[in-house]
């Protein structure tokens, strides 16, 4: 199977087949905080959009360029850089590519590798990032950028591309904005990646990744489910990535029909506690053990504690305490305390609620950005906890005479890394090449895109998005701080709407969906299709 996907030519949009021009729309402006923005970005803010369409053949001089990973992996990452190599090779064969190893920390430390055509070939349609790694060093101080210099000057680099998410290309504007004011001479371009799907608005449709993660999950959940109405006698709990958004727990649940699937960004406008959504649960338990079914599946989005609303509030205050110059001297032992002892009356009270496990983890376990780690927290095992407890209760009442037992499950590694489906093979060969032609015409703080994907690959628009067009000001680690605004899930947006219009159907019955593993070849409309959240948001 290896050997034939390396030798799958993806697709490209009709507008990158050959050479291409820029038709440049209007200015743009940030979604919020205009004037902060600006100020903050006087040299890239305000750039029109861009989009590409064919052009007269160009006797273009060689490009030198570097590609960076950064932050978690995605399928189709080596695609990006593939469809970046071959491009800059077609606009001149003596153009070079610099893959700087192991992240922005590759560029800081000056740790490359040149890409070659061998090297391109073995790693062509792979999942993975394996083929330079990633890292997550945060590109946000001058030091570094004076540092990254001297080896882009080594090597003569015209561009840095940053294959990354919401962070890493919130990133690529500053550094893009820093050697602009310099008049250094260096473009920076970014690249749309997360399987979240959070990084997504008007002009980036879908974040490459999302379409086949979405789609390995939901082949794992569908053999779940399988089993579950196999073996009738066990409610599966499943946790799937997603700490900001809810994107992929909807994407599943649309895809495999499960009994239950919990969306964080409803909980929060609905304003529901950990005991109102414990309680929505164990009500389908009970109702389906009036049928006789003592079995279900419940999908459970990483980040769900964050949306409860007074644990977010938790979390808020908790994130500016533990930022405080005075927590930083603090021993992990001493941390606790210290946080409880600032803490607001109210927000103390949830703090001592939660269980011991939980509360440790909200308060000592964070990532290098200062955010809680909200993968470690098992909430899955949480839930099914409170649910049993409930039943319990509603057992000694005589409101439930139904068994109850529960299996764990958490997918998250398990889709970062899968072949990507020919969606997104096809999507981030287009990303690459189209982050070349930004390139090739003189673009900087620019993201690649490729929009109207429901369309067959040939019909696809690609061009690119000023990056400061999707930044406002948030608070981080206690800063008012630039970054792109996160896409949630609408939840008066389609997808959400054909969820909620089933889902209680879904809770009583067994409708059960069996995706099976992703299709590489065969019928366009079995193997080229894209997410259902995709087909939804785009339908006439």
């Amino acid at each position: 199977m290896q050997i034939q996907r390396a030798a799958y030519q993806p697709k490209l949009p009709k507008a990158l087949l050959g050479a291409v021009k820029v038709k440049e729309g209007a200015p743009t402006q940030s979604v919020d905080n205009q004037e902060e923005i600006k100020k903050l970005f006087p040299n890239t803010y305000g750039m029109p959009l861009v989009e590409f369409v064919p052009g007269d053949e160009m006797n273009a001089a060689p490009i030198n360029v570097g590609v960076i990973l950064s932050g978690g992996q995605a399928p189709g990452g080596h695609n990006v850089i593939t469809g970046l190599f071959d491009a800059l090779k077609r606009i001149n064969p003596q153009s070079r590519l610099f893959g700087f190893i192991l992240g922005p920390g590759g560029l800081v430390d000056h740790n490359y590798m040149e890409i070659t055509a061998e090297i391109a070939d073995e790693y062509r349609n792979t999942g993975g990032f394996d083929m330079i790694g990633s890292g997550r060093t945060k590109l946000e101080k001058v030091e570094q950028f004076e540092k990254g210099l001297q080896i882009i000057r080594q090597l003569n680099i015209k561009a840095i591309v940053i294959i990354g998410g919401d962070d890493s290309n919130t990133n690529a504007c500053v550094l893009a904005e820093y050697y602009a004011a310099q008049h250094y001479g260096v473009q920076v371009i970014g690249c749309p990646k997360t399987i979240d799907g959070d990084l997504k608005n008007d002009q980036i449709e879908t974040s490459f990744g999302f379409d086949t993660a979405c789609k390995t999950y939901s082949e794992l959940i569908g053999n779940i489910e399988r089993d579950c109405n196999s073996a009738r006698k066990y409610w599966h709990f499943i946790k799937v990535m997603g700490r900001s958004a809810s994107h992929i727990a909807l994407e599943c649940a649309l895809q495999t029909q499960p009994n239950i699937c919990l969306i964080s960004e409803e909980v929060e406008a609905r304003n529901m506690s950990l005991d109102d959504v414990v309680a929505y649960i164990a009500d389908a338990v009970v109702a389906r053990a009036a049928d006789g079914n003592n079995f279900g599946t419940v999908i459970v989005p990483e980040g769900l504690i964050e949306f409860i609303p007074a644990i977010k509030k938790l979390i808020a205050q908790l994130n500016d305490v533990l930022a405080s110059p005075e927590a930083k001297g603090l021993e992990r032992s001493e941390l606790i305390d210290f946080a409880k002892s600032r803490l607001t009356e109210e927000n103390l009270a949830v703090f001592n609620s939660l269980p011991t496990s939980v509360a440790r983890q909200l308060a000592l376990d964070r990532d290098p950005h200062g955010n809680v780690q909200v993968s470690l927290i098992e909430t899955e095992k949480l839930l099914s906890t409170m649910v049993a407890q409930r039943l319990e209760k509603m057992k000694k009442e005589g409101k439930y005479a139904g068994k109850f037992a529960a299996q764990h499950h958490f997918f998250g590694y398990e889709g970062r890394c899968a072949a990507p489906s020919n969606f997104d093979a096809d999507y981030c060969y287009a990303l690459g090449t189209s982050a070349a032609m930004l390139i090739a015409n003189g673009k900087t703080g620019y993201m690649a895109i490729v929009k109207n994907t429901t369309a067959p690959a040939a019909e696809w628009i690609a061009g690119g998005v000023p990056i400061t067009m999707m930044m406002n000001m948030e608070r981080r680690s206690g800063e008012m701080k630039p970054v792109i605004r996160k896409a949630l899930v609408e939840l008066d947006g389609k997808p959400f709407k054909a969820f909620a219009a089933i889902r209680e159907r879904l809770a009583r019955e067994t409708a059960y969906v069996y995706p099976g593993p992703i299709q590489y070849w065969g019928p366009t409309e079995v193997c080229d299709q894209p997410t259902k959240t995709l087909a939804l948001e785009q339908s006439k």
